[in-house]
């Protein structure tokens, strides 16, 4: 691990694998899927160890603790060390997988549209 004393939050993201480019950690960053100790901040923003995180990806939310600085993408394991999720957050995370809760908006692969019978049934159940 490259402990660094300046590091960009994109590239931290990158470095800690939460996001497959810098690009793409960036552009979340920007377009505030990505807080810094509960404010919204810029790409170039430093990281310092004990910021809290919060990170959206899709319909997962994580918070993170700094724990570690790095600019080089290693391996998972390596990347792991360079953050400790909440336990708050492991349990919402937790709670969300055993309810279920995005799966209402999920059709299996090939579904496609409803057919005319399904929107039948559909507006014959909502009445």
């Amino acid at each position: 691990m490259a402990d660094a004393e300046k590091v960009r939050l994109d590239k931290w993201l990158w470095a800690a694998r939460f996001f497959k480019t810098r690009a793409l950690s960036a552009e979340a960053v920007e377009s505030g899927k990505v807080q810094m100790d509960g404010a919204r901040v810029k790409p170039a923003k430093e990281v310092k160890p004990g910021q809290v995180l919060r990170i959206r990806r899709g319909a997962e939310e994580l918070e993170v603790v700094v724990r570690g600085l790095s600019t080089q993408r290693r391996g998972a394991p390596e990347a792991a060390l360079l953050y400790e999720e909440t336990e708050a957050s492991r349990q919402r995370r937790e709670n969300a997988r055993l309810t279920g809760e995005h799966e209402h908006a999920r059709r299996e692969r090939g579904m496609g549209r409803p057919t005319k019978r399904d929107r039948r049934m559909i507006q014959k159940f909502f009445g």
